[in-house]
């Protein structure tokens, strides 16, 4: 089962303006082929049918963990995207729907993915940059331990390429902060992959990292997490249950990836501290939440002071 915690894995700054188009490119690591979408379905579904869990515990563990992790990842890109097609924050909503007979969002028709305000008003979902679903045949569980780790090395070095060039496209700080982390945090889970893979045929496969070969060093906004240490841990996502990654990751005194900042590899129980989630600005014009709101709100305000 899981828990749903109302934060996200890291705090994202407010974009400094209203930008669909950047939007739509951070669309592409949601759901892409090598996007957030296709990085949970895959764990997710190779945790479900994982054959003789118990015997092969420590692999077990580690895909089942990391799919915990990529439902947060999921959660954050959708909240980039979301926050990008808002705009700076606003503590307040606007006042009423006004005039609506003047074409308020003509501009909308000219945006690269216009679907993303006329079916969604700006929020994701699990489309491309360019508004193509995302779908079951990126995902593969063979039931093959080694064949699925594999992928799943393949899939985080393709993650982490695809990482790469939306973030070269972005110049705003929301996107580039959601590229920051995730890029340091696949880094974890294609080093983690590479391990698992060497305890089991022998293969030092880690020695491929990084893939594309650039170093988080010359990446401003991977430098916080790289400095808290995010590039050596594994969390369990779970206050009691997947320990055994430890013998794979942070066991035998494995240690960081060169290029890094240097330190032994550690499992941490539970989850990391999180940020905030963005309040999304209410804009009754285009019916979000709707286009006279305050009886809603105000039904709203009492049952949230009855529940108190």
């Amino acid at each position: 089962m899981f828990m749903r915690i109302d934060q996200l894995q890291a705090e994202l700054p407010a974009p400094k303006k209203k930008d669909p188009n950047a939007a739509a490119a951070l669309q592409e690591l949601l759901g892409g082929k090598y996007g957030e979408m296709s990085t949970l379905g895959n764990y997710m579904f190779q945790s479900f049918n994982f054959r003789s869990k118990a015997k092969l515990r420590p692999f077990y563990d580690l895909v089942a963990s990391i799919t915990a992790e990529e439902i947060g990842h999921v959660e954050l890109v959708s909240n980039g995207v979301a926050m990008l097609n808002n705009g700076p924050d606003n503590d307040g909503d606007e006042a009423d729907g006004g005039d609506i007979s003047g074409a308020p969002y003509e501009a909308m028709k000219d945006i690269r993915l216009a679907a993303a305000f006329l079916s969604n008003a700006g929020g994701a979902t699990p489309v491309n940059g360019n508004g193509v679903g995302w779908n079951n045949d990126f995902i593969t569980t063979t039931g093959n331990v080694i064949v699925d780790l594999l992928h799943n090395f393949h899939l985080e070095c393709g993650a982490r390429l695809h990482k790469l060039r939306v973030y070269e496209t972005l110049t705003d700080p929301t996107g580039r902060e959601v590229c920051g982390y995730l890029l340091v945090r696949g880094s974890v889970h294609a080093h983690a992959y590479a391990l698992a893979i060497k305890k089991i045929t022998g293969v030092e496969i880690e020695k491929m990292l990084p893939t594309p070969n650039i170093r988080l060093s010359n990446i401003p906004e991977c430098q916080k997490y790289l400095a808290e240490g995010s590039h050596r841990r594994l969390y369990t996502w779970s206050p009691k249950d997947y320990k055994s990654i430890s013998g794979i990751w942070g066991g035998e005194g494995e240690m960081a990836l060169p290029g890094d900042p240097p330190g032994e590899l550690e499992v941490i129980d539970g989850h990391p501290e999180g940020g905030k989630i963005h309040q999304l600005t209410g804009v009754p014009s285009a019916f979000t939440p709707d286009y006279a709101p305050e009886e809603m709100m105000e039904i709203a305000d009492r049952l949230y002071k009855a529940s108190r």
